[in-house]
């Protein structure tokens, strides 16, 4: 297993870890900071450097899976196409030094709490998304019509309210006796572990207005301020019951 330091820190840059595999595929790890592509946000992208200080770029990260497709619980940091002769000196066993793109993961933090945003802009629900450090996208099971103005200035409204995002979970019980915490149509939250993590943004319960909360693997800022401006860039009608909302960073 790859223990997933990013969850519960999204902020953690870089961490020193041993190698648990090595091959053309990329390096898996005993713990990480990169996160791996999953629930529409993009996988990491950064560096690992070896004791010796043999640097390997990482283009990407993905979940381990078996030969039958399987996730393993393992995460494989995938190099750059061009970096075959620095990966060929990693040994198993060998300790690295993580670190990702930060200022790319800090977009991927800010469109996927936006989007959280979104979610309670336009309550229905989600039927795809996808989050990149260039653009969010929503895709919402609806057939009324959208507006830019007004999405935008709804997201700016509660992007200035300095709304707190917090970590949490659910237990699988919960998660039964409350099925509209799920927002997504097409992916369900994995189960078997007995809690499902959640993100919660606004109030805790009984203190003031709860904007949203869903489960979610994803990385988030810590307050909405932190969003800075986002604006709706595309609405598009994919379907008839498909609203397609497209967000970009005004920045």
């Amino acid at each position: 297993m790859t223990e997933e330091l990013f969850r519960q820190d999204a902020t953690l840059e870089h961490c020193t870890a041993r190698v648990l595999a090595v091959d053309a595929a990329g390096v898996v790890l005993d713990r990480t900071v990169f996160y791996p592509l999953g629930g529409g946000q993009a996988g990491d992208a950064g560096w690992l450097e070896a004791a010796d200080g043999t640097r390997i770029a990482i283009a990407d990260t993905r979940k381990e899976k078996d030969a039958e497709g399987r996730i393993t619980g393992r995460i494989v940091h995938v190099p750059a196409p061009d970096q075959r002769e620095a990966l060929s000196k990693l040994l198993v066993g060998d300790t690295v030094a993580a670190r990702i793109d930060m200022p790319r993961r800090r977009r991927l933090m800010r469109f996927h709490s936006a989007s959280h945003l979104l979610c309670h802009l336009v309550p229905v629900p989600v039927n795809g998304c996808s989050i990149t450090p260039e653009h969010a996208r929503i895709d919402f099971h609806m057939s009324e019509p959208l507006d830019k103005e007004q999405l935008t200035a709804g997201l700016a409204r509660l992007v200035a309210a300095g709304l707190p995002v917090v970590v949490g979970a659910v237990s699988d019980a919960e998660l039964d006796a409350h099925p509209e915490l799920v927002k997504s149509m097409s992916v369900q939250p994995p189960r078997g572990s007995g809690t499902v993590r959640t993100i919660r943004i606004g109030a805790p319960a009984g203190q003031g207005e709860l904007i949203d909360l869903q489960p979610c693997g994803g990385t988030h800022v810590a307050n909405t301020a932190e969003i800075g401006a986002v604006v709706v860039t595309k609405i598009e009608k994919k379907s008839a019951m498909t609203r397609r909302v497209v967000l970009g960073l005004a920045d």
